[in-house]
């Protein structure tokens, strides 16, 4: 109970050295390839997810858009296997970090906008002036339209860091109740410790809705610059 609230989202070290890019290449273990004919189930399943993922998510794009098809399911199975391997005990979680997921967002978001500006440059610069706006109003919304481009990013980031910090901090706090009234009320430990189970299983949901939620959202912000 003295351990400090945050210290599970400490980067880890090892021997004075950060092991987080170890931490990162992990989850793609846990994707093997085959070259059989015929998978085992496992395989099966997995490549029957991602197909229908990818469809889903591929629908409403584009020849060009469709390129991005496997950076899209790269980047789905890399956050969704990252935040449910955090759900471990003593595990460690890359994507309650704002700076790992700056990381992801800057970079395709500024490929999408950029590829906006490319292929569909009248429609890009449109967007910063709705039709029909009073003159007045003109170099407000020009201000407001290029923040809210630029925030977009920022809140893709941040989405993704507070979903996942607040379900570790509320997973430790019903954790330590826990422990704190076994002593005390073993029925309100019991009760607490069916919520925490309860949680537990809402977080896995979290885990893999907020992986969607991001690369959904970015696939949104290229289908509306291709």
């Amino acid at each position: 109970m003295n351990e400090n609230l945050f210290s599970s989202f400490i980067t880890p070290t090892m021997m004075g050295f950060p092991i987080v890019t170890l931490i990162i290449m992990f989850p793609s273990m846990l994707f093997p390839s085959t070259n059989r004919l015929i998978n085992n189930r496992l395989i099966a399943i997995q490549q029957w997810l991602i197909h229908l993922t990818s469809k889903q998510m591929m629908m409403i794009h584009n020849q060009t858009g469709q390129k991005w098809s496997l950076m899209l399911m790269s980047l789905i199975m890399f956050i969704g296997s990252t935040n449910l391997l955090g759900l471990l005990p003593h595990s460690f979680t890359p994507t309650t970090q704002l700076s790992m997921n700056l990381g992801m967002a800057i970079p395709l978001w500024m490929g999408t906008v950029t590829m906006g500006f490319r292929y569909k440059t009248k429609a890009s610069l449109a967007h910063f002036l709705p039709q029909g706006t009073p003159l007045p109003l003109i170099p407000m919304l020009i201000i407001i339209e290029t923040i809210s481009l630029f925030i977009q990013p920022m809140a893709l980031a941040v989405r993704l860091t507070a979903n996942i910090t607040a379900g570790h901090l509320l997973i430790h706090l019903i954790g330590g109740a826990t422990l704190a009234l076994l002593s005390i009320s073993t029925t309100t430990a019991l009760i607490t410790f069916i919520i925490l189970i309860l949680l537990t299983i809402l977080e896995f949901a979290v885990a893999l809705i907020q992986a969607y939620v991001f690369t959904l959202l970015v696939s949104l912000y290229l289908h509306d610059n291709t």
